[in-house]
């Protein structure tokens, strides 16, 4: 039997992704109504500028007070897509006040300060739900948060800015200088006006943070997370990647050290072999690659932004919602019951590829590989090449075996103090091995 009575919406910002929700709300009214047990009503939509000609969104349910709206009383769930931490925060703490459960897709609250809405939401006995907050339309929060709840997780390595990977992408296949893929980029509305964000690891990062916590039941912030951004990757970089059979993709990493003792969250651009799965997603494409123990290894691939991608995971966590509604019950809330310390990135172990400008004479090969034994780095290949600008200069690229970033910064420090060091021209970690 389906409840007459309809279920009360209130939307916190009507932009690409808010007038989307909106609109599937309205003309998939019926379906959703069937899937939840009751009707779903538009109930107000909070914007700032109350003006501007919404399509098909009454006007009388347009609001510039978003805090009266939230305050109804009536309100039985708050979807939030305005962003930013204030004054969303405080937008969600207080829906839940006065009985509303709240979806958002706000990675970077939830990554900053996740711990004072799950505390506010546990306390009220209310649903948080953020689905659209990690990769878009790819279902991966609830996958993470129910489907694994039962086993351990080990390891999340991801694509998760499809920004950055356009750029990274077209650099790689089309040869492409990274100013031209990102003004690509931006032509196609893949990055906006300012890339920042996007193009630093920022958004990355808050979404590593979201990952990590989830995965391994402790609590992660976005100032946890190391992070590093694309600005300065270069042809050259992609080209030793694909000399050695390997593309150039901006990763996050979250893993458990393997006592079980700690855990990390990195971003930053890595080289991955073209036979990994992460290889092959191009474009602004995501993708987020799980290791767990009963499970093995999953992959999640699909569309990580846009309005109708991140809409439909607003959806798909409204649906929810309301039948928890209806049911009298709340979802999973938040698992950090672990607590465990997340480790400096220091501590990371992985491989390293390293381009140095050496001067072009006998012994400094040697020179360079005392220096690596020195701080414990053990070399894996070497390749050096005369430059043919008569300088007096070679280039020289190092792979190593696995080592702690501690161990490897402490090794480019000396080697910056050569006499016949010249220059580090990149580092780059190698990744999915």
């Amino acid at each position: 039997m389906m409840r007459t009575r309809p279920l009360k919406v209130a939307l916190l910002g009507c932009g690409v992704v808010g007038s989307e929700v909106a609109r599937i709300m309205t003309t998939h009214a019926d379906d959703l109504a069937a899937r939840i047990g009751a009707p779903v009503e538009l109930a107000g939509v909070a914007v700032r500028r109350p003006g501007k000609v919404r399509a098909g969104i009454d006007p009388a349910l347009v609001t510039t007070d978003a805090t009266a709206l939230v305050k109804r009383g009536d309100i039985d769930v708050v979807v939030e897509v305005i962003g930013g931490i204030e004054p969303a925060r405080t937008l969600i703490t207080t829906a839940f006040e006065h009985g509303a459960s709240v979806v958002s897709a706000n990675k970077a609250l939830l990554a900053e300060d996740g711990t004072t809405l799950y505390d506010a939401a546990e306390r009220h006995g209310r649903d948080l739900y953020f689905e659209a907050a990690v990769a878009g339309a790819i279902p991966l929060v609830r996958p993470l948060r129910e489907s694994l709840a039962g086993d351990k997780v080990n390891r999340v390595l991801g694509i998760v800015n499809g920004t950055t990977n356009f750029i990274l992408d077209r650099m790689d296949t089309a040869g492409a200088g990274y100013s031209e893929a990102l003004d690509e980029a931006t032509a196609l509305g893949y990055a906006e006006a300012d890339p920042t964000a996007d193009v630093e690891g920022f958004d990355a990062a808050a979404k590593a943070a979201i990952l990590a916590g989830i995965a391994f039941h402790t609590r992660v912030r976005l100032d946890d997370v190391h992070r590093e951004g694309i600005t300065e990757v270069t042809s050259a970089d992609l080209a030793s990647a694909q000399r050695m059979g390997c593309t150039v993709k901006l990763l996050a990493i979250c893993e458990r050290a393997a006592d079980g003792r700690s855990v990390t969250a990195r971003v930053h651009p890595a080289m991955i072999p073209l036979s990994h799965p992460l290889a092959s997603v191009r474009e602004a494409y995501n993708a987020v690659f799980i290791e767990a123990e009963a499970a093995g290894q999953l992959m999640f691939y699909g569309p990580g932004a846009g309005g109708s991608p991140t809409a439909s995971a607003v959806l798909g966590d409204l649906v929810a919602v309301c039948r928890n509604k209806l049911a009298g019950a709340t979802g999973p809330g938040e698992s950090a019951y672990t607590q465990l310390p997340v480790s400096p990135m220091g501590d990371v172990v992985t491989r390293y590829h390293i381009s140095l400008d050496v001067a072009d004479k006998p012994g400094v090969l040697a020179q360079v590989a005392t220096v690596f034994a020195e701080h414990g780095v053990s070399i894996d290949t070497v390749r050096q090449k005369g430059r043919q600008d008569g300088a007096g200069e070679a280039a020289l690229v190092v792979v190593t075996h696995r080592a702690a970033d501690a161990a490897l910064s402490g090794t480019v420090a000396a080697l910056r103090k050569l006499d016949t060091v010249r220059g580090v021209a990149s580092i780059m970690r190698v990744e999915g091995e």
